[in-house]
């Protein structure tokens, strides 16, 4: 048996450990995966990653309106900023985000 160049045992933990489209209500997702140490922010889906990065770079705790300036979202339109505020939302469950009582999001620690 002959492996292609450039595959190989770390291929294969890559490739199962990338983020693994799901089903919901018939429609392929992406699915988030938790933080853990052996899974850097290059496996988040490049929406994803745009977000952690504008959360990064802000001052301090940020709301989702100014997040959504930051990476280019309408934010004078509510419907732009709901499923902005839900992908916040899962990087909180996730661990890569910690929400503030107030409704700020800033990176974890």
């Amino acid at each position: 048996m002959s492996r292609i160049k450039g595959q190989g045992p770390l291929a294969d933990e890559r490739a199962s450990a990338a983020p693994a489209p799901g089903q919901v209500g018939g429609r392929a997702v992406m699915l988030i995966p938790h933080r853990t140490p052996d899974i850097g922010e290059t496996m988040l889906p490049p929406d994803y990653q745009r977000i952690l990065a504008a959360v990064r770079q802000a001052a301090g705790p940020v709301m989702t309106r100014q997040v959504g300036e930051m990476i280019g979202v309408d934010v004078t339109v509510r419907s732009k900023l709901e499923p902005l505020r839900g992908r916040l939302v899962r990087l909180v469950d996730r661990g890569w985000l910690r929400k503030l009582p107030d409704g700020r999001f800033t990176t974890r620690l």
